[in-house]
């Protein structure tokens, strides 16, 4: 069946593919620019001759910060980071969004509990209380002081308890008939259905642990704990030339350019993020606009 739009109708169909089509511009091209420069001679880019290709095509600045020991070893700590901070975050995001996604009747003081989580999100202890909390703990230069501090992220938690409340409340009663407790109907029928939310949140939850490089400056003593960014945070974005002590490394480093080396950082960055984001951007759209599920 062909339809017939209107003339108003085909002016605001151009009209929106146009500005969705500049926007998509101005996010990709200064990505394109990164990755441009990042591949290009120290010469060109100091010359200003480099805008989305590569100009004296080089892997320079991939080479240095690729070949360090350092290197690999805060790359492998920012994959167990995620990993661990995967399993944590997303095993209380569900098990604290469950029963607040339940009636005032089956939970008592509800609404109390969900303030109090709303209250951590708007006010915290600060940084040097929560430095020496985790001090006290015995957790620096641990895995967990990356981890265990924000263990419940309680955006994701509204984000997971909205999307539990608007399933359709007969299913939970079907299996509350037939025997089942809230745990079995949490992970038999609650979780299968929620895969659009789940993976939305866990996206989430990988882009915040991979780019978190502050929790490693500050509670990280040994350098050789920090993760991925943290360790491109003091040596390619401060450039500390003092502590290279190596005149190979001196000498290969003079000859790039400090823009390459934030460029190559900024994209080795979000490479593991772009390689995540096509298999998980398909649950988008039913993940995040609640409501989609009625009765």
């Amino acid at each position: 069946m062909v339809q017939h739009y209107s003339w108003s109708r085909k002016m605001f169909v151009v009209f929106n593919y146009s500005i969705l089509a500049i926007v998509s511009l101005i996010c990709i091209l200064p990505l394109v620019n990164v990755l441009a420069i990042s591949f290009s001679s120290a010469a060109a880019i100091e010359g200003g001759r480099v805008s989305l290709w590569p100009v004296e095509f080089t892997t320079r600045a991939y080479t240095f910060v690729a070949s360090k020991k350092e290197f690999l070893t805060s790359m492998g700590i920012s994959v167990q980071r995620v990993l661990l901070g995967v399993i944590v975050n997303m095993t209380l995001t569900i098990l604290t969004a469950y029963p607040l996604s339940k009636e005032a009747a089956q939970l008592k003081f509800r609404t109390g509990y969900a303030w109090v989580f709303v209250f951590t999100m708007l006010f915290t202890g600060g940084l040097i209380p929560t430095y020496m909390v985790i001090r006290e703990l015995g957790m620096i230069d641990s895995l967990w002081s990356l981890v265990l501090p924000g263990a419940v992220p309680v955006f994701n938690v509204i984000l997971m308890l909205n999307f539990f409340r608007n399933l359709p409340k007969e299913l939970s009663e079907s299996a509350f008939i037939d025997g089942a407790g809230h745990w079995k109907t949490l992970w038999k029928i609650i979780v299968p259905l929620s895969m659009p939310s789940i993976a939305t949140v866990m996206l989430f939850t990988i882009v915040g642990h991979w780019n978190e490089w502050f929790n490693g400056l500050i509670y990280m003593n040994d350098p050789i704990h920090y993760p991925l960014a943290s360790y491109l945070q003091t040596i390619v974005v401060k450039m500390d030339m003092t502590q290279l002590n190596d005149p190979t490394a001196l000498k290969f480093l003079s000859e790039l350019n400090d823009r390459a080396l934030r460029a190559a950082q900024i994209f080795l960055g979000m490479l593991p993020v772009l390689c995540v984001y096509p298999f998980l951007q398909r649950y988008f759209m039913s993940g995040i606009v609640l409501g989609s599920v009625k009765e």
